[in-house]
């Protein structure tokens, strides 16, 4: 059975610390030195987010007394249900060390942070997942395969996906040039090279100039034509040239709180 992908849920510290917007300054100040936090959401009366207080916000503001008068407002806030991968993308993409999660009311749920990132890749199952799929193609196909993890030059990938998203892109840039990316997962058949999975990547990877990928190779040691070749060839996919670029995208698990605690305001003025 096919694991499923790691959510922001199964990574996120659950018991966080939050604070209103009309909590004192100095009790801020009382709270990071009982906690060795530096930082904590501040929420409403539902617990919604509505943005974040740092040591950094009392070092730079100097206004007002409440945490409502030197809070950030416009702050990242991710939904439990968002895969692990995409989070840390997006982390990686904004350059922030930390985000709060919400779940699909907007409440806040725990906060997860780039050294929870860190985790989740040393934890990763990558080969059970590849394991996997090899087990499937031999089912498929009657066959036996061979697993090899390898270098492959870029310019031998045939890809069959048909579309890429510029901030997933973006993301992978980042972890390429961290050495966090896992390999790609491609099949080989006869003298065709097809990439299953890593369209990302390998694109990344040719935008920096590189002429290799790491790959978890699976070798059919024969010829046959698979169905996702024949579905690229239906949609015009034959190069890396042929994928459409996505711009302008946002994650839909993916918010700001300011933009929700606009769209609160609507829907008051609404009623």
């Amino acid at each position: 059975m096919v694991s499923r992908k790691s959510l922001v849920k199964d990574y996120m510290t659950r018991n966080v610390i939050s604070v209103k917007k009309d909590t004192l300054n100095e009790d801020i100040i009382k709270i990071m030195n009982e906690t060795g936090h530096d930082g904590f959401p501040v929420v409403d009366d539902d617990e919604k987010v509505l943005g974040i207080v740092t040591a950094f916000d009392l070092l730079m503001n100097e206004r007002g007394d409440f945490v409502k008068d030197i809070m950030s407002t416009e702050v990242v806030v991710a939904q439990e249900e968002m895969k692990i991968n995409d989070a840390s993308r997006v982390m990686f993409r904004k350059g922030i060390s930390r985000f709060p999660v919400v779940d699909r009311e907007e409440k806040l749920k725990g906060i997860i942070t780039n050294m929870d990132m860190v985790r989740s890749h040393i934890e990763r199952s990558t080969p059970s997942k590849v394991d996997y799929f090899k087990q499937t193609i031999e089912q498929l196909y009657g066959i036996k395969t061979s697993l090899n993890k390898k270098k492959v030059e870029l310019k031998k990938l045939r890809p069959t996906q048909d579309k890429i998203f510029a901030d997933e892109l973006e993301g992978r840039y980042y972890e390429l040039q961290g050495g966090l990316s896992e390999p790609a997962i491609v099949i080989k058949t006869g003298n065709r090279w097809v990439l299953v999975d890593g369209h990302h990547r390998a694109v990344a990877a040719i935008q920096l100039g590189y002429d290799f990928v790491d790959a978890y190779v699976i070798d059919l040691e024969q010829d046959l034509k698979l169905g996702m070749e024949k579905t690229a060839e239906k949609s015009g996919i034959y190069t890396f040239d042929d994928i459409e670029k996505i711009e302008h995208t946002q994650h839909p698990l993916i918010a700001v709180t300011e933009s929700l605690q606009k769209q609160h305001n609507n829907e008051e003025n609404d009623k």
